[in-house]
């Protein structure tokens, strides 16, 4: 009953607004941090981000917030990220773990990659129904939260992408990575489109999913080409 004690937590408004910030950021998060972007007294904040890291949803640490050491840098700052065991629960008891387990052991001993992909895809296309592909990074944004990516964008300067701090396909992906990591492109690739303006491409990152989503390359037209000849 751990699973439901941990989940049972996250009933009190302001204990939630806490681990939705902390898990959003992706990084450590300072009490004083965590208490101005959700509205709260820091005491406030402190004493329910101490009762998550308890529950077992966050994890707690302590470092230096000012980036300096040595004499005068001040004390070390608790400060909290998402735990990264899963928490889960089913009533009655149920473990489709196991069984999408024994299903991905199956099918990569049996070497089916390619019939998996193709069915990945057209349940992505399914997913998506009648609507045209995704217009831009913003609606691809949406659509992936929708499903529990956890998109955010990174923009550098040389690239505009948007990367996933969560992968839904997590614990089977761990064992099975080539298999479930190329099921999960597919399944973006149906879900967002292949011939719009974005587009959704392999490029592995520890800690969060494999796939990331970019803008397509705009295709050239018969026009364009002309232009481009002279």
């Amino acid at each position: 009953m751990k699973d439901i004690d941990a989940i049972a937590a996250l009933q009190d408004p302001v204990r939630r607004r806490l681990y939705e910030y902390v898990a959003a950021q992706g990084r450590e998060v300072g009490r004083n941090e965590a208490a101005e972007a959700t509205g709260v007294a820091r005491t406030l904040a402190a004493h329910h981000l101490d009762r998550l890291t308890e529950a077992g949803l966050l994890e707690s640490g302590s470092r230096r917030l000012t980036g300096r050491s040595g004499p005068g840098a001040g004390r070390p700052a608790k400060v909290y990220t998402r735990a990264r065991a899963e928490r889960a629960v089913s009533l009655p008891a149920r473990d489709y773990r196991t069984a999408a387990e024994l299903l991905a052991e199956a099918a990569e001993e049996a070497g089916l990659d390619a019939g998996l992909c193709a069915a990945a895809r057209r349940r992505g296309e399914a997913l998506r129904g009648p609507a045209a592909p995704c217009g831009d990074l913003g609606e691809a944004m949406e659509t992936l939260a929708a499903r529990g990516y956890e998109p955010h964008r990174e923009d550098d300067g040389e690239e505009d992408v948007v990367r996933m701090r969560n992968c839904p396909f997590h614990a089977v992906a761990e064992r099975y990575p080539p298999l479930v990591c190329g099921m999960n492109l597919a399944l973006l690739e149906g879900l967002l489109g292949t011939d719009g303006p974005v587009r959704a491409r392999m490029d592995a990152r520890p800690g969060e999913c494999c796939v990331v989503v970019e803008a397509s390359e705009t295709p050239e037209t018969p026009e364009t080409s002309k232009n481009n000849s002279h």
